[in-house]
């Protein structure tokens, strides 16, 4: 059986803008061969901030 456990490797909170998700997107189809992953989601309590989040898949 295959594990398929996500590891978090760092996470970050920074300053939130529109085109973001243009680098996350580009970040998770250049280096998915390499095992990694990325995320962006906004912070709950402050909506002008996201959290930037690398995994190994």
């Amino acid at each position: 059986m295959e594990n398929n456990k996500i590891e978090t490797l760092s996470t970050i909170k920074v300053q939130y803008s529109g085109d973001m998700y243009k680098i996350i997107d580009n970040l998770n189809r250049t280096l998915k061969e390499k095992d990694l992953m990325f995320g962006l989601a906004l912070d709950e309590e402050d909506h002008d901030k996201a959290i930037f989040t690398i995994y190994r898949t």
